[in-house]
């Protein structure tokens, strides 16, 4: 049964769907300084923090559309048996990884907008992020080179 849920054409289609999945949370993404309210919470910052979070802001969301981009437009390459795909599948799985550490042990969660629309909208990027962290790592242990 293991088998059959790692086989190739599954993992394959697993990540073009992750690859999907992180396109619209770059999509969505947008809409995050306006409800965390960051132009005001920044305002108050030197230029050059507001400038340096800015471009951190920019080369993470530029970061999701090229995993996306990869995800869904290269599957294929990204479950094939070779090293780079499995170094690859490692550093995405990592990257969502650490993302899902971090929600729950550095952010301060009771800032967070009230209301129930926030909490739904929370659980499903866990939940987004449980799962990209699960195909990629099962992709770069399962389909590296060397592996049965």
């Amino acid at each position: 049964m293991i088998e059959q849920l790692i086989a190739p054409a599954r993992l394959q289609t697993a990540v073009r769907l992750a690859g999907v999945g992180q396109l619209l949370l770059v999509a969505a993404s947008p809409a995050i300084p306006i409800v965390l309210g960051w132009r005001a919470e920044l305002a108050g910052c030197r230029p050059l923090t507001r400038e340096v979070f800015w471009t951190w802001a920019t080369y993470v969301w530029l970061t999701h559309l090229a995993f996306g981009l990869l995800s869904s437009f290269g599957a294929g390459l990204l479950v094939e048996r070779t090293t780079l795909a499995r170094l690859v599948c490692g550093f995405i799985g990592t990257w969502w990884g650490a993302r899902l550490v971090i929600q729950f042990t550095y952010f301060d969660r009771t800032a967070a907008p009230p209301g129930r629309i926030y909490r739904v909208a929370e659980a499903a990027l866990v939940l987004l992020f449980l799962v990209l962290t699960a195909v990629y790592w099962t992709v770069a242990l399962t389909r590296g080179a060397g592996s049965a």
